[in-house]
């Protein structure tokens, strides 16, 4: 019988995709590679012999102990039995790239984790794969009814690119849903768009805090005054414009008005 879901696991069996992810983060010859939930290590005996360093970090006890007991005799391989969302990764590595099948549940909480690495500058690229309605969201484009806020903290610190999707076949046990690999080459925009990041993430959760109102009327909820809002308002956004309609660059644009107007 095939092994039950544990604590939201699919393991990836098709061999190809494993190769077509490992392929997808480059050369890695002399970089420091952290995993994100090894599993049984489809992935992970691809990149061992691949990279210089590589950290696996699985929440398992049992899938921990035994990825350590077959990785024993690779001393540049380290199995951490812990939870990503805990892990401080400036402490493996000041260079990272990223692998790693996300569990569904937890998709959106291990990204703002990474993102928080990537404003510190360690993180170089990362080759996730996710439930497939998740990754379109992260990479829509503003103007299309996906784009919300995981798509804008997402290209806010990264480029995203759509690699491939896999079916449920795939998987063992099969999901009951489609996932698509995608690769964030980390490329923090707050320099460019001219914003310090501790205001401005504060400012797109509030711009996007309910996906029914208009931007207006969620800074209003957040505490921005109607006069406020007139004297900093852009000609680049519409009057009633909602939050996934508005890209960064004139969410930016208000931002800057709504900080120099006090």
């Amino acid at each position: 019988m095939p092994k039950k879901p544990k604590l939201g696991q699919n393991f990836l069996v098709d061999e190809n995709a494993c190769i077509r992810i490992a392929d997808a983060l480059g050369d890695v010859s002399t970089r420091t590679v952290i995993e994100i939930g090894p599993g049984h290590g489809a992935i992970t005996g691809l990149m061992a012999p691949r990279c210089a360093r590589l950290h696996c970090i699985e929440f398992d006890p049992a899938l921990a102990r035994e990825l350590t007991f077959r990785f024993r005799n690779d001393t540049h391989v380290t199995i951490h039995n812990a939870d990503i969302l805990s892990t401080d990764l400036s402490a493996l590595g000041t260079s990272l790239d990223i692998v790693g099948n996300l569990p569904y549940y937890i998709t959106s909480d291990i990204l703002l984790h990474l993102f928080r690495f990537a404003r510190e500058g360690i993180l170089r690229r990362a080759v996730l794969m996710m439930q497939r309605e998740v990754a379109q969201r992260i990479a829509a484009a503003p103007g299309i009814s996906d784009y919300g806020p995981l798509s804008a903290f997402t290209q806010l610190h990264a480029l995203v690119t759509e690699l491939f999707t896999l079916p449920p076949s795939a998987f063992n046990p099969p999901p009951d849903v489609y996932s698509t690999v995608l690769r964030l080459d980390f490329a923090p925009r707050f320099t460019e768009l001219n914003v310090d990041p501790e205001g401005f993430n504060k400012f797109l959760r509030a711009s996007f805090m309910q996906k029914r109102k208009t931007l207006a009327n969620n800074l209003r909820t957040a505490g921005y005054t109607g006069v406020q809002l007139e004297v900093a308002w852009p000609s680049s956004i519409p009057a009633q414009a909602r939050s996934e309609a508005v890209s960064l660059e004139a969410m930016a644009e208000l931002y800057r008005a709504l900080v120099s107007a006090g």
